[in-house]
C-alpha cells in the first residue's frame, strides 16, 4: 500500500552510484569510513532481503539515520562482539546498519530451527524492508532523520502547494474555455458578424476621416502657432520699448517735479518775503515817533523843554525837522497840497513858507536860548513857525478824516491850541509847550499809520 502511493523513481542512476563513492561523499571521519566498509564486506552483512534489492540499497551511516530502541527491548538483544573500529557506542539508539549486521546469523537459523521468531528481530526485518522499499520508489534513502525528515516534508509542502495553485489555474482555464464555447454556441450568425464587421470597417474609414481632419486641423493650429508666436515676440519687443519709453518718461518727469518743488519752493520763499516786505512799513522806520518821559521823541530826538531836565536846542531844532520832514512826506504820499502854506525840509534849519497873495512869508522852524533882542525876534518867528505847522497839520487831518470818518483823533486843533495846549512858546509855560508838541507827536503817528495801512484806498 504505501509503494503504490509513492511515485516511481524517476531517476534510477541516482541509486546505481557505487557504495564507495558515497561512503566517500559522507562527512564522517576517515575511521568510521573504515569500520563500516569492512563491516559490509563482511559476510555477515547480507540481507535477508533478495540480492538486487541488497545491492541497489545504499547501507546509511550512524549519523545519518536512527532506530530508537526502548531499555526493555535493548535488554532482550544479546551484546554483539565489539569492533576494534568502534570504541563508542550509544546505549540508548543504535544504527540500523550496525545492528542487523549482528542479527544475520541467528536470524537465518531462527528461521529454520523456530518457526516463530522473536517479536523484535520480525520487527525489524519488516523495517528493513520497509525501509529498501520506499528508498527504490523515492530519490531519498531511507530511514532519515528528524530534521532531514522536516525538511523533506518542507518541499512536499511547497510542491503541494504549487501543484494546488497549478491546478486552481487549469481548473479556472478550462471554465474560462467552457464559457466562451458556451458564448460561441450563443452568439450571433455569420451575416451578423459580417455586418457588424462592415459596420465596423465603416467606422473606422470615419475614424481615418476624422484622424485626417484632426492632423489638418493640426497643421493649422501649428502655423497659428508661429504665427501668434511671431506676434508675441514682436509685442514683447513693442513692450519692452513701450517700457523704456516709460522709464524715460518717468526720469523726466521726477525731474520735471524736482524742479516744480524747487520753484515752488523759491516761490513759497519769496512769497514770505514779498509778505514781510509788504508787511514792512518802511515809515515807521524812518520815522519811529515814541516818548521818554515827559518828552515826545521822533527818532530818538525829544521835542519840548521843562524844567529841571536840559535839552539843547539843536536837539530841539532837530526833532521839528524830522516833524516837517514826517508831515511832507505823508502828504506827498496822499498827494496833498496845503493851502497857503509850502513845506520846506531842511533839517535842523527846516522852514515854512506863506503862499498867500496877501501875505508872503517865511518862517524858520527852528528856536535858539540866547536873550538879545534880535534872538527874541528870531522866537516870534519860530513861533509863527510852528502856529503854521499846527494849520498844515489840521489841514491833513479835516483831508483824512473826509475820507475815513472812522479815523479819531483825541485831541482837537483850534488856532495855536491842540488839546487845551499852546504850541507858542512865548508868554507860556515849558511844560504846556511839551505838552502841546507831545499832542503833535501823535496826530502824527495817527496819519502815519493810515497812510500806511492803505485804508486811504
Amino acid at each position: 500500500m504505501i509503494a503504490a502511493s509513492l511515485p516511481p523513481a524517476s531517476t534510477p542512476t541516482a541509486r546505481n552510484v557505487s557504495r564507495a563513492d558515497k561512503l566517500a561523499q559522507l562527512p564522517s571521519p576517515t575511521s568510521v569510513k573504515a569500520a563500516w566498509q569492512r563491516a559490509a564486506q563482511s559476510p555477515s552483512s547480507s540481507s535477508p532481503l533478495s540480492p538486487r534489492k541488497a545491492s541497489q540499497r545504499t547501507p546509511a551511516l550512524p549519523n545519518e539515520s536512527f532506530v530508537l530502541l526502548q531499555d526493555s527491548v535493548v535488554r532482550k538483544i544479546p551484546s554483539p562482539a565489539p569492533s576494534p573500529s568502534h570504541t563508542k557506542k550509544p546505549s540508548t539508539s543504535k544504527s540500523r546498519q550496525n545492528t542487523l549486521p549482528a542479527h544475520p546469523q541467528t536470524a537465518a537459523p531462527e528461521e529454520v530451527t523456530h518457526p516463530n521468531p522473536s517479536p523484535l528481530s520480525h520487527h525489524l526485518r519488516s523495517t528493513l524492508r520497509l525501509f529498501n522499499l520506499l528508498s527504490s520508489r523515492t530519490e531519498v534513502d531511507h530511514p532519515l532523520c528528524s530534521e532531514c525528515t522536516q525538511s523533506l516534508l518542507e518541499m512536499l509542502g511547497k510542491q503541494l502547494e504549487e501543484t494546488k495553485k497549478e491546478r486552481d489555474g487549469y481548473i479556472a482555464f478550462e471554465k474560462e474555455v467552457r464559457k466562451e464555447k458556451e458564448r460561441e454556441r450563443e452568439g450571433p450568425s455569420k451575416a451578423e458578424v459580417d455586418s457588424k464587421i462592415e459596420k465596423l470597417k465603416e467606422e473606422e474609414r470615419l475614424a481615418i476621416d476624422q484622424l485626417k481632419a484632426a492632423e489638418k486641423e493640426r497643421m493649422q493650429l501649428e502655423d497659428e502657432l508661429r504665427a501668434l508666436e511671431l506676434e508675441e515676440k514682436a509685442l514683447e519687443e513693442e513692450e519692452a520699448e513701450f517700457w523704456r519709453a516709460h522709464n524715460a518718461h518717468l526720469l523726466k518727469s521726477a525731474e520735471q517735479a524736482a524742479q516744480l518743488a524747487s520753484l515752488r519752493a523759491a516761490y513759497a520763499a519769496d512769497s514770505a518775503t514779498l509778505d514781510k516786505l509788504e508787511r514792512t512799513n518802511v515809515y515807521n522806520d524812518a520815522f519811529c515817533i515814541g516818548h521818554d518821559g515827559v518828552f515826545g521823541t521822533i527818532n530818538g530826538l525829544r521835542l519840548g523843554r521843562v524844567p529841571g531836565v536840559p535839552v539843547e536846542w539843536a536837539e530841539i531844532n532837530a526833532a521839528w525837522g524830522q516833524t516837517l520832514l514826517l508831515l511832507y512826506t505823508i502828504a506827498r504820499k496822499l498827494d496833498y497840497t496845503f493851502e497857503g502854506y509850502r513845506l520846506i525840509p531842511m533839517g535842523s534849519f527846516s522852514r515854512i513858507e506863506r503862499t498867500t497873495p496877501t501875505d508872503k512869508a517865511t518862517y524858520e522852524l527852528y528856536g535858539s536860548g540866547d536873550l538879545h533882542l534880535g534872538r527874541l525876534l528870531h522866537n516870534r518867528r519860530f513861533d509863527f513857525a510852528m502856529v503854521a505847522f499846527l494849520d498844515c497839520l489840521k489841514q491833513l487831518i479835516d483831508y483824512v478824516k473826509s475820507q475815513d470818518p472812522h479815523v479819531d483823533f483825541p485831541h482837537q486843533i483850534v488856532k495855536d491850541k491842540i488839546g487845551e495846549a499852546s504850541v507858542k512858546l512865548q508868554f507860556s509855560q515849558e511844560e504846556a509847550w511839551t505838552r502841546a508838541l507831545r499832542h503833535v507827536l501823535l496826530a502824527l503817528k495817527i496819519l502815519l499809520k493810515w497812510t500806511t495801512n492803505g485804508s486811504n484806498g
